[in-house]
């Protein structure tokens, strides 16, 4: 009989399929979404034959007061991530104290903000801080816009609390060991050594902390905060409420925070693959 002939299975080489990826979503397609939604409403009200101004000249009219509201929940932002910055750095520091006291309190603290609603916290500093402190016999007065930004700064402090303990434990324990058979204090192997190495880990989580308070400044104008959506209803209301105005005016508060979020958003993506840690 002749003899059988068994084919053995070869293995083809290995080949990457390329793989095709939706098209990213960029800033101009959102501005070029929003100045296509003015001009399809701006010609329907035209066709329309009415006297009253149209939607995208009421914009046009208004935005310079709109964008003036929305630098003001811009500076919101900034001076909350300013100060809850520096709270959330000592916070999360105290959270790796070896004291258990200061540990527990810290943890506690960071603990009961982050996982506080943001509108509920705002509402208590709005409603239980006084409007003006007395000190030394001189009135300081403390304006909602103050009160608000206090309020915001508080979520922002317990996230930058947890951001930062989370950088230090992610350094490798080697660090300290190397650095402590050199003789350093634990004061100076966190500050000299640790922390300098946690920047790169913490400023990708820092920023996206930065656009979710952009975005929840907005919630000032439930307390009375004259910031960019206050001012877009104060505009409706000044156009006589026409319904027609409602998704125009609005829609250009969400382009104008759209705009200055999605690149720090963009920024935030590339700056965690260029800190990718190895």
């Amino acid at each position: 009989m002749p003899e059988a002939r068994h084919v053995l299975p070869v293995l083809h080489p290995f080949r990457v399929t390329p793989t095709r990826f939706a098209p990213r979503l960029r800033a101009r397609h959102g501005l070029l979404l929003g100045i296509c939604a003015a001009l399809v409403a701006s010609s329907a009200w035209a066709q329309a034959g009415a006297a009253m101004l149209s939607p995208l000249a009421v914009i046009v009219k208004w935005a310079p007061l709109l964008l003036t509201g929305f630098a003001f929940n811009i500076a919101i932002s900034l001076l909350a991530m300013l100060i809850g910055t520096v709270a959330g750095v000592g916070l999360g520091i105290a959270m790796l104290s070896e004291q258990p006291i200061l540990r527990r309190v810290a943890w506690g603290v960071t603990q009961f903000f982050r996982n506080a609603p943001w509108l509920v916290l705002l509402f208590f500093v709005m409603f239980l801080v006084p409007f003006q402190l007395t000190v030394l016999g001189i009135r300081i007065p403390l304006p909602d816009w103050v009160k608000a930004t206090f309020g915001f700064s508080l979520p922002v402090m317990a996230n930058v609390a947890e951001v930062v303990r989370g950088a230090v434990r992610s350094v490798p324990t080697t660090q300290w060991e190397a650095a402590e058979s050199l003789a350093f204090t634990r004061r100076q192997i966190l500050w000299r050594i640790i922390l300098p190495q946690c920047v790169k880990r913490m400023l990708p989580p820092w920023m996206n902390i930065y656009a979710l308070v952009a975005m929840a400044t907005v919630q000032a104008s439930i307390v009375g905060v004259s910031e960019m959506l206050t001012l877009t209803a104060q505009v409706h209301a000044a156009e006589g409420g026409r319904p027609e105005l409602f998704a125009p005016l609005y829609g250009f508060a969400l382009l104008c925070f759209f705009l200055y979020c999605y690149p720090i958003d963009r920024w935030t993506a590339r700056m965690e693959r260029r800190f990718q840690i190895r």
